[in-house]
């Protein structure tokens, strides 16, 4: 059996699902091809996993301090290269075609009338939830961005019959304890000096950030590093709390590890916003709507951590599609969330 994959690189988050969805792949007998789009080549890090994956310019969003930038993301995006690249994609070696989100392997699945399989967060939109509200015109953009023929949505509650639980990729090297006054920091659409002045009057604390503007260096109490999946996993295993804005993976990583959370929704981006919603209604963080030192210091006095007993969904899907996803949508997750109840008791019994 033959797979291809395409993977939406304008977010971390979607190179590190499709990461652990690669790793439990590589257990089955099938030959996948991976496509990543939506970032320039030369910014992607730590994607040794994929083999020799294709790339294509794909479709990004533009940000500007913080904030969803509508008429430069229309403005940025080289539409007509776009069309060129699904119209040249030949989909018919393939038995199985899959979308992380990633529109150029969607839409010539769309016009070559190939099944293509959504898997990925924002997948859990196309459905009405009542833990993510959004409006019925951002419901179509989404549909209209990465058209596929069975959406697999990815959501911290089981509110639909075709949503699994988050992929949480394990990719921790040491073993190490948590450090109670340690905070790690990944807030890549704010402007770097503007992270600097909200953390430097907390030096009780130890932050470690993340962003891609900063280089390794230690300013006192804050510690910077560039962008590495690797290294950020083995500071967030010892970090106590996490900040960062309210995309998926991050927060979902946080929730599996137990660690308390602190998130400043992307502002004019609904899927973040609808996150941070969610978050607050079901009491799993704290949300600042802006850089709040005021909010900060009352999360990292009072802020408590909420932890989910998720079992290892990528291993779930890794399975399904070898067997050629044959099992309806419907009965994979009823599958998986059957396991979540499991992990959960079983949680309960050691942890109490």
């Amino acid at each position: 059996m033959r797979i291809l994959i395409g993977i939406q690189g304008t977010g971390n988050g979607h190179i590190s699902r499709c990461a652990a969805l690669a790793e439990a792949l590589q257990r089955y007998s099938v030959d996948v091809d991976y496509l990543v789009s939506g970032r320039e080549r030369s910014a992607l890090f730590d994607m040794q996993v994929f083999g020799d994956y294709a790339w294509r310019q794909g479709l990004t969003f533009a940000v500007k301090d913080g904030r969803l930038a509508l008429f430069e993301t229309l403005q940025r995006n080289r539409w007509r290269t776009f069309w060129n690249d699904v119209n040249a994609l030949d989909l018919s070696a393939y038995d199985l075609v899959v979308s992380d989100f990633e529109p150029v392997t969607a839409w010539a699945g769309r016009q070559q009338q190939q099944r293509v399989i959504g898997i990925g967060r924002q997948f859990a939109f196309f459905d009405r939830l009542p833990s993510l509200p959004v409006q019925a015109t951002q419901r179509q953009l989404l549909r209209w961005f990465a058209p596929v023929s069975d959406a697999v949505g990815m959501h911290w509650l089981a509110d639909s019959p075709s949503i699994l639980p988050p992929v949480i990729h394990q990719r921790a090297t040491t073993q190490t304890a948590v450090n109670e006054h340690q905070i790690i920091v990944y807030l890549p659409f704010e402007p770097l000096a503007a992270v600097h002045r909200l953390l430097a009057g907390f030096p009780g604390y130890q932050f470690h950030i993340f962003h891609p503007q900063a280089e390794r260096k230690s300013i006192d109490h804050l510690h910077y590093y560039a962008p590495s999946r690797l290294e950020f996993a083995d500071v967030f295993a010892s970090s106590n709390g996490v900040i960062s804005n309210a995309g998926f993976e991050t927060a979902s990583e946080a929730l599996a590890a137990g660690k308390k959370l602190l998130v400043r929704p992307l502002a004019g981006q609904f899927e973040q916003q609808a996150n941070a919603t969610c978050l607050a209604d079901q009491r799993l963080a704290t949300v600042m709507s802006d850089l709040d030192p005021y909010v900060l210091g009352d999360w990292l006095q009072q802020g408590r951590a909420k932890k989910f007993h998720w079992p290892h969904v990528a291993d779930h899907i890794a399975q399904w599609l070898a067997s050629g996803a044959e099992q309806s949508v419907h009965e994979l997750s009823q599958k998986v969330w059957r396991q979540c109840e499991f992990d959960d008791y079983f949680g309960l019994l050691q942890h109490g």
